[in-house]
């Protein structure tokens, strides 16, 4: 499939944002397809990558994670072996849900998630175990005001 998506394409990719468990049935019915035309449309957007995956999206607070903490990285190093190192320690430590490296005064910015400040001490611990870094803060979040993960069409 080429990159380029038409209106049907945003349509069936929105109603999949809101709920991953509609039936190809459900959907072809909204976005006014035959069903196999829907689901060739399905198929071919997950085999080019455009859906990545179909998740289910967990309470935080339910699952023991009320606390986002947005945590603020420099750094010094800028080698590839330094890179690698961090990727490596940010992808072992579970309580990161994002990271991204940065233009301008950050490095990078980890969104993690975590039960409360006494568990963020102990990720801190954890984290600067395995990498160093030359300056490092978090802000917790008080309230979300939106949080979502639907991309906009």
């Amino acid at each position: 499939m080429s990159e380029v998506l038409d209106t049907i394409d945003h349509r069936i990719l929105s109603i999949l944002q809101k709920d991953a468990t509609k039936s190809v049935d459900a959907i072809s019915e909204q976005v006014a397809l035959s069903r196999n035309a829907c689901w060739r449309r399905i198929k071919a957007m997950e085999a080019s990558g455009v859906i990545r995956a179909r998740v289910a999206l967990l309470d935080p607070i339910k699952v023991g994670c009320p606390l986002t903490v947005l945590v603020l990285i420099r750094t010094d190093h800028h080698s590839d072996a330094w890179r690698k190192d961090f990727a490596a320690a940010v992808s072992v430590l579970p309580e990161i849900t994002t990271a991204q490296r940065m233009t301008g005064d950050l490095d990078y910015v980890l969104t993690v998630r975590l039960a409360d400040v006494a568990a963020y001490d102990t990720f801190y611990k954890r984290l600067t175990s395995r990498i160093p870094v030359s300056d490092i803060s978090a802000s917790f979040v008080m309230e979300d005001i939106k949080d979502t993960t639907a991309l906009p069409l």
